[in-house]
């Protein structure tokens, strides 16, 4: 295993309201997955079976990238 396998922060869809509490739903991050082809979602998601677990570290980057968070203060 190397070390950017290690690394990674995978978590299922319902942890996403509880590490970011008042930014996101579970039905939120559920329409994101429904429309994942068209929002661009996809690159944060890593499908086993039926189990989606979410890349935190996509996720902080995809939201970024929306332009919905400014890091000027």
């Amino acid at each position: 295993m190397t070390a950017t396998q290690s690394s990674k922060r995978l978590v299922p869809p319902k942890q996403i309201p509880q590490i970011y509490p008042g930014a996101f739903t579970e039905s939120s991050i559920r329409w994101l997955i429904f429309n994942e082809k068209t929002n661009g979602f996809n690159c944060c998601i890593y499908r086993i079976g039926r189990k989606i677990l979410i890349d935190l570290d996509f996720f902080e980057d995809w939201i970024f990238k929306q332009g919905g968070i400014s890091n000027e203060l």
